[in-house]
């Protein structure tokens, strides 16, 4: 079983490849640089910080994965997409959105036999994904500031708080019998890894050829949460944010 302390600090590093994907996943819009982000000096440093453990620690890491036979990479994907499983369910059903969670609930419970790293049900409907940050949307609480947190990366506090919910539905936290010691202690790290190798090329774009890597992260950051968060909101709500994100 893993230590809490050890929990938190590896599940620092998936935040940082779990934010950073979602940086390369949507283009630069100048638009959401009005969103909130009055601690813009102090998080450019954590920014900085961050960007230097992924020199350091994920990018190496993520590199020598993409080096690897496809079926070690898809297995690891397919392990990953395992893991996120319970937190989808569970959050699913908080927003009333119970055929997604039944979808999630037995997709986790049939691929488990592999621990994730075969998916038994290829080919069949994917749930959504869903987490606690847009359970919050959901029940009306406020997005709040940007905030870059040290490992974890770039959030609005509404959605760093789901954070928190999310990391103790991950099964490692929940399920420690017949799991193997190894496989659970390692289990964030490979998802950090993962995740940094399959958007190796996008993320190090937004690193390299960005005049300002820290303003990109944060527009694309809001476009993704945005896109994440439109079936959460109410249509005011949504009309008044998003409409010129998706135009």
């Amino acid at each position: 079983m893993i230590k809490p302390d050890h929990r938190i600090k590896t599940a620092m590093l998936a935040g940082i490849a779990v934010f950073m994907a979602g940086c390369a996943s949507t283009p630069d819009s100048s638009d959401s640089a009005a969103r909130s982000d009055p601690y813009e000096s102090v998080n450019r440093s954590v920014f900085a910080f961050n960007l230097a453990v992924d020199d350091y620690a994920l990018e190496p890491a993520a590199k020598a994965l993409r080096k690897s036979p496809d079926a070690v990479q898809t297995g690891l994907r397919n392990h990953v997409d395992w893991a996120a499983m319970p937190k989808t369910a569970v959050n699913s059903a908080l927003q009333g959105k119970g055929e997604n969670a039944v979808i999630a609930t037995l997709n986790f419970a049939i691929n488990s036999l592999t621990f994730g790293f075969v998916d038994l049900l290829e080919g069949e409907e994917r749930p959504a994904s869903e987490d606690f940050g847009q359970t919050l949307a959901s029940a009306g609480a406020e997005e709040g500031p940007y905030i870059v947190a040290p490992l974890l990366g770039g959030q609005t506090t509404r959605a760093l708080a789901g954070w928190g919910v999310d990391f103790i539905l991950n099964p490692y936290g929940q399920l420690t019998q017949g799991i193997p010691a190894d496989l659970s202690n390692a289990s964030i790290p490979i998802s950090a890894t993962s995740i940094r190798a399959t958007y190796f090329d996008a993320i190090n774009d937004v690193k390299y050829n960005s005049l300002d890597p820290y303003a990109r992260a944060r527009s694309a950051y809001y476009q993704q949460r945005d896109g994440l968060l439109r079936n959460n909101l109410s249509i005011d709500e949504t009309n008044s944010d998003f409409d010129s994100f998706f135009e």
